[in-house]
């Protein structure tokens, strides 16, 4: 299956932007089908942290999220697990003028009868992570008055 692939421009310092998602439990900030996230892993947001989180939908998923990828403030990897699809794959994040050029990469792995629906759910998480990403920018755009994010 082709990855899905994006990429936004946030008006924020980069730095700020990794640090906001990098850790997970900022998620149900800006993502409306995020409930909640806990940190499952003890320390600070790294390399092997991982993550257990719930998500909206016709039916409540569980999603394992582990940091496969840490290197700040330039990319963050990662692997996500629902009992119907493996996610892997990765952010970069790349300074423009004072802003913040980030930009997706995924690949999905459905398993079981999402196997046979492989166009749909491409299609579909194309759209969920566009929309994540805008609400991101916009979530943190409208803090940056203030100077930080």
């Amino acid at each position: 299956m082709k990855p899905i692939i994006g990429e936004i421009v946030i008006a924020a310092p980069i730095e700020a932007v990794f640090d906001f998602v990098a850790d997970e439990t900022n998620e149900p900030l800006y993502n409306p089908r995020m409930m909640q996230v806990e940190k499952l892993t003890p320390g600070p947001v790294g390399l092997g942290t991982r993550y257990a989180a719930v998500m909206k939908g016709r039916r409540r998923s569980r999603v394992t999220i582990e940091c496969t990828g840490f290197n700040r403030p330039r990319s963050l990897k990662s692997h996500s697990r629902t009992a119907g699809l493996d996610i892997t794959g990765g952010l970069t994040f790349a300074p423009q003028g004072n802003h913040c050029r980030l930009r997706w990469v995924w690949r999905l792995e459905p398993h079981g009868p999402l196997r046979l629906l492989g166009p749909l759910v491409r299609a579909v998480g194309n759209r969920r992570e566009q929309a994540t990403w805008m609400a991101l920018k916009e979530y943190l755009e409208l803090r940056q008055p203030a100077g930080q994010v």
